[in-house]
């Protein structure tokens, strides 16, 4: 059962925190979410038949279109995968297969819930971890008399030690730890990640247990080995068949998978050539849509109730290009609009981590402080939105480009103990940007 319970509108609210505008596909994606949320509720058969709305969403570059599916999966901790439509290629040509997308969400689920099962044993591995290096510190007695007086002095030495273990004592002191090496990992060298997804399945995973476990002596600071030990403690204490069995179902309910670049699949169907291509990467995706069964390292996955959100720009096509079938399986489209000056001046300073934030925080750690003009950050805005306008159209991040370029001689003479204090103003603005805004073909290579 899932633990998530915000109502679309309080997701809404969420979201806003992180992402100007674009209202239409927040409430689309809260719905969608929420209905999740509901048919687990179902106790009856239908359950089962309830199956998500997938959603295809509209939109530039840079207008919010992957940051609203990142930002709700991490709402409600779910396992979630980023793909590019163009990266996979039908049989028969170069490229990743499908199946790929689940079993990436699969691996993220896994990475999540075994997050989880560490934090739940961790109080009990640090115990052992620290006994375990007492015994480095100090080797246990081996057939000694428990009731002679050199086993009850060695306790005595062992309990006042540990006491300086506590307190921190022995933390740059060095101990030989035997740690395992990846006995795989000459594997990657021969096929490389890229050819180990093209068989299908994970090689080097299937392998891995069947290896010998190869261990080597190194000498670490007791606070190094102590991590590694924790870890190490802490594989002991999980159940890794029931993290695997959590992982998979995690990845049934509440999988997110988001699908970029949809529209590079798109085109005039029959034509031939290149369109053949693209038409039979929609046919292969078609099945891990409608639900079909993966096999992946954990286990299979069905793919029934995994929620499929798919983005686009569609300049050159339309989603009506796309084959029927695939249409059919993505029945919510919402379209995002382009941002205005008013929004950008928005995305600098409202949300969360607005990027004027994020600079603020930068140039903090010189032990210098940062402000800016409300007069520049209106110049900030306009001058992102006509460079979008003239040049291409790459949404919000146009304003990084703006403010690297801004911000690049400050931030290349910092640390400098004659600046304390930095104020962006207008006339800043338009200096550093005037020659180029003029230079149409200079802007291309700048902004």
């Amino acid at each position: 059962m899932s633990k998530f319970s915000l109502t679309p509108k309080e997701i809404v609210h969420e979201l806003d925190k992180y992402i100007i505008g674009q209202d239409g596909a927040k409430k689309s994606v809260a719905i969608a979410l929420r209905n999740r949320w509901r048919r687990q509720q179902v106790t009856s058969d239908i359950r089962e038949e309830i199956v998500p709305n997938n959603i295809i969403m509209i939109g530039s570059t840079g207008v919010g279109k992957t940051e609203i599916a990142r930002r709700l999966s991490n709402l409600v901790h779910a396992p979630f995968v980023k793909v590019e439509a163009s990266k996979f290629t039908e049989v028969g040509y170069v490229g990743r297969d499908v199946d790929s997308m689940i079993r990436d969400l699969v691996d993220n689920s896994y990475n999540i819930v075994k997050a989880e099962h560490e934090i739940s044993v961790r109080e009990k591995a640090v115990e052992m971890a620290n006994e375990r290096i007492m015994d480095l510190l100090l080797p246990p007695i081996s057939n000694q008399d428990k009731e002679s007086d050199d086993y009850k002095r060695y306790l005595t030495t062992r309990e006042k030690m540990f006491t300086r273990l506590m307190s921190g004592d022995f933390e740059a002191r060095e101990v030989e730890l035997k740690v395992q090496e990846d006995a795989s990992a000459p594997m990657m060298q021969v096929f490389g990640p890229l050819g180990m997804d093209d068989i299908g399945m994970n090689l080097q995973d299937m392998l891995g247990s069947a290896l010998p476990k190869r261990k080597k002596t190194r000498r670490l600071s007791v606070a190094e080995a102590r991590g590694l030990l924790i870890t190490e403690e802490s594989q002991k204490l999980i159940d890794e068949e029931k993290v695997q069995h959590e992982a998979i179902r995690r990845a049934e309910q509440d999988g997110i998978v988001f699908i970029d670049e949809i529209d590079k699949i798109a085109g005039e169907r029959g034509g031939g050539g290149p369109d053949v291509s693209r038409e039979g990467v929609q046919r292969d995706i078609l099945p891990i849509v409608e639900g079909s069964t993966v096999k992946s390292k954990y286990g299979n996955l069905v793919t029934d109730h995994v929620l499929f959100i798919a983005a686009g720009a569609f300049h050159m096509t339309k989603p009506s290009d796309l084959i029927p079938e695939l249409q059919g399986r993505f029945p919510i489209r919402v379209e995002l609009d382009n941002l205005t000056e008013e929004d950008f001046i928005r995305i600098l300073t409202q949300p969360k981590s607005a990027l004027l934030k994020q600079y603020t925080a930068l140039v903090g750690a010189e032990d210098v402080k940062i402000t800016f003009n409300k007069d520049a950050i209106e110049e900030i805005a306009r001058v992102a939105f006509e460079v979008n306008e003239s040049v291409e159209n790459i949404g919000a991040r146009r304003l990084h480009t703006i403010m690297s370029k801004l911000l690049e001689e400050t931030l290349y003479d910092l640390p400098n103990d004659k600046i304390k204090s930095i104020k962006v103003t207008k006339s800043m603005v338009t200096k550093t940007f005037k020659d180029t805004m003029a230079n149409q073909d200079l802007s291309k290579y700048i902004l």
